[in-house]
């Protein structure tokens, strides 16, 4: 009994880094915590005596179990965003109040892992994502990650290069100063408020891309340009009777409420002092129950 135990304890004690490895590999906090369970499961049914890093092996099953649930996603698109029939589909936020995350949770949006590269992460194939989030994220051996894929250590090692050229290609570069972020989304914030247009082009970038994820119920919406972003945003405002700025992912965001429940939650990829990124959450089923901020 005493070693169930002071194995359950070690499991604790590496439960918030599992579910930070699975919610880069599944963009949902709630598959992310089924995967820990699977993995807490598997320990618990497993002769770990001979294991000599407990912590490793946990991460390379629960990367297994990840992989499995990205390929049994029967509806899942290699390429999530579809621009050419509107469809969107974002992943889970992390919503935190400015204050600052708890620590569990700050585990799991460590090293700056924002909606923005959510979204990256989500165009990559299952194998691919694993290649990347267990290696770049998680500094794991490539000859630890290849026997879960099945692959060579060489084929592993090209299936990560191949996922960080597409990161790097398509995950925008942003600012990274906290109050410089914040002053960005706060002018924006009292600019939709005020239905002050040309106050919103001024912080918005030209090119900004907004996306609403408004699940089954809400139709989808991407929207490009300053102009037409603006539109949308003091159209939006009106409907929310207040809004508040949060931490999103770890940066500055706004989560707005109606009647004491959250309307949307904001993302803002922010660079050189504009918003070149709006990724909005307004499915009802999605949104966490979320207090006044």
């Amino acid at each position: 009994m005493s070693a169930n135990f002071f194995l359950a304890d070690r499991f604790e004690a590496e439960r918030p880094g599992l579910r930070a490895v699975a919610y880069r590999m599944l963009g949902s906090l709630a598959e992310a915590e089924d995967a820990v369970q699977e993995t807490w499961l598997k320990l618990s049914r497993t002769d770990v005596s001979g294991v000599k890093n407990l912590g490793a092996w946990l991460t390379t099953v629960i990367g297994r179990i990840c992989l499995d649930m990205l390929r049994s996603r029967t509806s899942r698109r290699e390429d999530p965003l579809p621009e050419q029939d509107g469809s969107v589909r974002l992943p889970d936020p992390v919503v935190t109040a400015l204050a600052g995350a708890d620590p569990e949770q700050e585990i799991v949006i460590a090293d700056s892992v924002g909606i923005a590269l959510m979204i990256v992460l989500e165009t990559l194939s299952p194998a691919e994502r694993l290649a990347f989030v267990l290696h770049d994220m998680f500094e794991v051996p490539f000859e630890h990650i290849a026997p879960i894929l099945g692959r060579t250590t060489v084929s592993t090692r090209q299936l990560a290069s191949r996922a960080r050229r597409r990161v790097q290609g398509a995950a925008p570069t942003a600012d990274t100063d906290p109050a410089r972020k914040r002053d960005v989304v706060d002018a924006f914030l009292t600019a939709s408020r005020g239905g002050d247009f040309e106050a919103l082009l001024a912080v918005l970038d030209p090119d900004v891309v907004a996306r609403s994820d408004g699940g089954t119920l809400v139709p989808s919406i991407l929207r490009r340009g300053a102009a037409d972003v603006a539109s949308q945003a003091i159209t939006f405002a009106r409907f929310a009777a207040d809004a508040h700025l949060v931490l999103v992912n770890g940066t500055p965001g706004v989560v707005s409420f109606a009647e004491d429940r959250p309307l949307s939650i904001m993302s803002f990829t922010i660079k050189d002092g504009r918003i070149t990124g709006l990724d909005i959450l307004t499915d009802p089923n999605r949104l966490p129950p979320l207090g006044r901020v």
